[in-house]
């Protein structure tokens, strides 16, 4: 079986994380998938709206940190530039459901998705810092902007898990629902999307969206550099090599 599933019916697209015995974290062959997956849903008429999501458990982990160590990112062209990229501009509706843990890119990627739906087990997180590492998917810009400045210091700079309700009182997801309900309503609703007149829904996305279409882009190349510097730094080194020896980093020299 694939780690990432991918299933069009009546319109809708399912993007599926299918890693559980790794808490669907995701490699770069997966952010690959996941780019090629929007690139022909996007190229797709038949495909009108894109349901992303995971396990009633869990949603992901984030990054497979021992296939990040293996291979970063060193192009823009590298895979998970490309989905950044392809989620950043897609042209259509973008639902997604969440359940459990959404670490790192399990939480940024929500903010280019159009409505989400998170079970009440949901645990957002973007522990950027505490990898010795800056935010990226343009999240120094969007969490800003949908939270206020001083919950987005408090998101970004501890790096804290926030639960389902207060991602629901910032405007990150539309509804709280049962875990076991999440995917069933996510695509119902993308159903609904689906339903509806394409030319109307992109272009309504499309002006939504055009203030900050080119700053997002923008600020995600920025990170892109910044993260690529950090990670060659010793704070990053220090993180990494304390989670895979499985102890508390100490930062204090760094």
């Amino acid at each position: 079986m694939s780690d990432i599933l991918v299933h069009t019916e009546a319109g809708v697209m399912t993007i599926t994380f299918n890693r559980l015995d790794k808490k669907n974290s995701i490699t770069s062959a997966m952010y690959g998938e996941l780019a090629d997956a929007l690139a022909k849903a996007d190229q797709d008429n038949a495909v009108r709206a894109v349901l992303i999501q995971g396990d009633a458990t869990i949603f992901s982990a984030g990054n497979d940190i021992g296939d990040f160590l293996n291979g970063p990112p060193s192009t823009q062209e590298s895979p998970v530039f490309r989905f950044l990229r392809g989620i950043a501009t897609f042209p259509k509706p973008i639902v997604a459901a969440v359940c459990g843990p959404a670490v790192g890119i399990g939480t940024t990627m929500l903010f280019h998705c159009d409505l989400v739906y998170a079970g009440d087990n949901a645990a957002f997180s973007m522990p950027f810092v505490n990898l010795g590492l800056c935010p990226e998917a343009a999240s120094s810009l969007l969490v800003p902007l949908m939270f206020g400045y001083h919950r987005a210091a408090e998101a970004l700079l501890l790096g804290e898990p926030f639960m389902a309700e207060a991602a629901l009182e910032v405007g990150l997801v539309n509804r709280v629902v049962p875990p076991t309900e999440a995917n069933a309503i996510a695509q119902a609703q993308a159903r609904k999307l689906a339903a509806k007149p394409l030319s109307a829904l992109i272009e309504t996305k499309r002006l939504m969206k055009k203030s900050q279409q080119a700053v997002v882009l923008e600020r995600m190349g920025e990170e892109g550099q910044s993260f690529g510097r950090m990670l060659r730094e010793p704070a990053a080194r220090e993180a990494f090599t304390a989670f895979m020896e499985k102890r508390r980093p100490d930062f204090s020299k760094v």
